[in-house]
């Protein structure tokens, strides 16, 4: 798959999927990447702890998902992939589950064919959109899922890079009224509630690398589920949330994770 594609990849410049790769250990980013994770580490040392603790909400959330009976899932955002990827844990519960994921990076369409590789009772495919054009997503999503049945809609750890100008909240409301009564949304997001001064500093900072950052407040965040229920515990930070199905990261208990989690059900 990667042998075909010519893709441009932008060095120039830090892209949020290979700092968040970076964070993780990974080698899947530029120097670009490694200099802007350095500065927002310098800025709240906990950065990594935050990416391990959204990367273990996915895995949970999606754990419990299985466990209610979604079989599909569109996970826009995917970043560059770390096993256990969301289609692995979705499998091992279901070998039937569906899974799309979607990203703007050229470097995650990249890895692609390292992510294909699920169950032959499955289906696992990727598609290069970005989140604010939720029609390119919803066509190719429907080319893989039924969007007649309930799909879990994931968005973990993208939101807070896309901007009120964008119309954050629309797009998710756009992306969610074309999934059925029964389909899931599941959200994790930074903010500011916490931490004003650093995250003042790191919205400053990623801005001038031409990063987007919109670190959204508690009331913020609750918006993106207007019109859905809340599943228990509601919205928490996201390492509270459920965190009997998986296992705890390391440090995540030292200080503030300066964001919020939760999953909903379309009515």
């Amino acid at each position: 798959m990667t042998g075909q594609h010519h893709v441009e990849i932008d060095t120039s410049r830090p892209h949020p999927a290979r700092m968040y790769d970076w964070y993780l250990g990974g080698k899947d980013n530029y120097p670009v990447d490694e200099e802007m994770g350095r500065q927002m580490l310098a800025l709240d040392p906990r950065v990594p702890v935050m990416a391990r603790v959204n990367r273990a909400f996915m895995h949970r959330a999606t754990r419990w998902l299985a466990g209610q009976g979604v079989r599909q899932f569109l996970d826009v955002g995917t970043g560059i992939p770390t096993a256990p990827n969301l289609h692995q844990v979705a499998q091992r519960i279901a070998p039937d589950a569906r899974v799309v994921y979607c990203d703007n990076d050229p470097v995650v369409l990249a890895h692609a064919a390292a992510l294909l590789r699920g169950t032959p009772e499955g289906a696992t495919e990727y598609l290069q959109a970005d989140v604010r054009d939720p029609d390119a997503i919803l066509e190719g999503a429907r080319k893989v899922l039924d969007l007649g049945r309930p799909v879990a809609l994931s968005l973990v750890a993208l939101l807070h890079f896309v901007s009120d100008e964008d119309g954050a909240h629309d797009l998710v409301g756009r992306l969610m009224s074309e999934l059925p009564s029964g389909s899931h949304l599941v959200v994790t997001h930074a903010t500011a509630d916490f931490t004003p001064e650093e995250s003042r500093a790191a919205t400053e900072k990623l801005k001038a690398a031409g990063v987007t950052l919109a670190l959204r407040s508690r009331e913020e965040f609750a918006r993106f589920f207007d019109g859905l229920d809340l599943v228990e515990p509601g919205i928490e930070v996201p390492h509270r949330w459920h965190p009997e199905l998986g296992e705890p990261v390391p440090g995540q208990e030292d200080g503030i994770i300066p964001g919020y989690g939760a999953v909903a059900r379309k009515p």
